[in-house]
């Protein structure tokens, strides 16, 4: 058996309500909603999705990007494929990783409003790997973001 299916069956069983379609349903609607916080500067919303280390890396580029007086303009054109990368029971701690495959137009402005990056005309592949995790002992039902890597 792959490790994939038996890291899904381990999360399972140790989480009776544990659906995976329900599940990647809500991952590719929380890789939507990070990115889109992420690119606003939404602080508030990444603070909800997100644990402590993946919030920090967020802030310090949204703080880096406001003191050069950037902002984004970037549009989420579709995602393309979400499939399970790896699953894992850590103790009662389950991981889920999902390649999330999407076509982003992104721009990135000044300022004074010019383009310095990107554009809104060319919309380039983004490969991610995001890990999402559960305490399977807690009443919580929400996953959050605990690990990015590209793809």
């Amino acid at each position: 058996m792959p490790a994939v299916e038996r890291g899904v069956r381990e999360i399972a069983s140790a989480d009776s309500r544990f659906d995976l379609t329900a599940f990647m349903d809500g991952a590719r609607g929380a890789y939507e909603m990070v990115l889109e916080a992420f690119w606003e500067g939404d602080r508030e919303t990444l603070r909800d999705l997100c644990d402590d280390d993946v919030y920090e890396g967020f802030v310090a580029a949204i703080d880096a990007r406001e003191e050069a007086g950037e902002t984004l303009e970037n549009t989420l054109i579709r995602v393309e494929e979400t499939r399970v990368h790896s699953a894992s029971m850590d103790g009662r701690i389950a991981r889920i990783a999902v390649l999330f495959v999407a076509d982003i137009a992104a721009v990135t402005r000044d300022k004074d409003g010019n383009v310095v990056a990107g554009s809104l005309d060319d919309a380039i592949e983004s490969r991610d790997v995001w890990t999402f995790s559960r305490n399977t002992a807690s009443k919580d039902p929400n996953w959050i973001l605990d690990e990015t890597d590209e793809g």
